[in-house]
């Protein structure tokens, strides 16, 4: 008798395998949309608080003023949606006692992300400054003010926060640092514009102005920005010092991905790291599904 011999496994083993495998997908799809979202939470973070500032005084409810701050952060909502930096004055409800606000967001980001994080800076300023006759906040991406004080297009070179990275250790590395420091932040002083940005060896620096300040009125923010860094942080490693109507940052390569903290740990070795953990939880599940099926 001739036996015929195949290497085809039956159908409800099949069957089964099919199954088990299918149950995975959703699995891994989820596994993935996980690390995914704690990835893009860690490098972008352009609508982290940075600070906020409110007025003592208050303005009265179903106020005149009132309706033209209304009116004017309805604007301002509005306006973030297709630019990146706008300027208003609202006066409909009484020209007596006038709104004045703008907004402003980071150079890089792009419309959408602007309009995300204006309407984010505009919840923390209903939620942190409830009928303030004026207030800003500034969040790592955007920065949002109103007041009755007619602030558009003066300068305003108060320090309103400052942030220093970490110290380095003593030694020669100190005086380099300290010496790309000063090369990257020396030049932002160079050139026109509201954006800047310097480099000194492997020292990275960028400064940024309100949309309403001109070229001397940002030249002399930017130098009052980079004293208060110099005196203020030492050799510390990154700093960043927001005033009135402007704000500077500097790094060093490692330091900083997109010009923000990450507690230490670079972006592309948390990357690296969360790539690895992707990966090793993925062959995991793949070889205990093998083992599963083998028996």
């Amino acid at each position: 008798m001739q036996v015929q011999c195949s290497s085809q496994e039956p159908n409800h083993t099949k069957a089964k395998h099919m199954k088990e495998m299918s149950e995975l997908f959703p699995i891994l799809g989820l596994l993935f949309s996980l690390i995914s979202s704690t990835t893009m939470a860690s490098f972008d973070d352009y609508t982290s608080f940075v600070y906020v500032g409110c007025s003592q005084s208050k303005y009265i409810l179903g106020s005149p003023y009132q309706f033209n701050v209304d009116s004017l952060l309805t604007s301002v909502a509005n306006a973030a949606t297709f630019s990146s930096y706008n300027n208003f004055t609202s006066s409909a409800a009484s020209g007596s006692s006038p709104a004045y606000g703008l907004f402003q967001c980071r150079v890089d980001l792009s419309v959408a992300d602007c309009a995300s994080c204006v309407r984010s800076a505009l919840d923390q300023l209903s939620s942190l400054c409830p009928s303030a006759s004026g207030a800003g906040v500034q969040l790592k991406g955007c920065f949002v003010r109103y007041g009755n004080d007619s602030f558009l297009g003066e300068p305003d070179t108060t320090l309103l926060y400052k942030k220093c990275g970490s110290v380095v250790p003593g030694g020669g590395y100190n005086s380099d640092l300290l010496g790309m420091r000063d090369a990257a932040l020396s030049g932002l002083s160079g050139g026109g514009g509201s954006y800047r940005v310097g480099a000194g060896g492997h020292v990275r620096a960028l400064a940024q102005c309100v949309g309403d300040q001109s070229v001397k009125q940002c030249s002399d923010c930017v130098a009052a920005a980079v004293a208060q860094l110099k005196d203020g942080c030492g050799v510390a490693n990154a700093g960043d010092a927001y005033l009135g109507k402007c704000y500077v940052s500097y790094w060093s390569d490692g330091v900083y991905t997109s010009r923000h903290y990450h507690g230490g740990v670079s972006g592309k070795t948390l990357a690296i790291i969360i790539g690895v953990t992707l990966g090793l939880v993925i062959m995991i599940i793949f070889l205990s599904f093998i083992r599963r099926t083998g028996k």
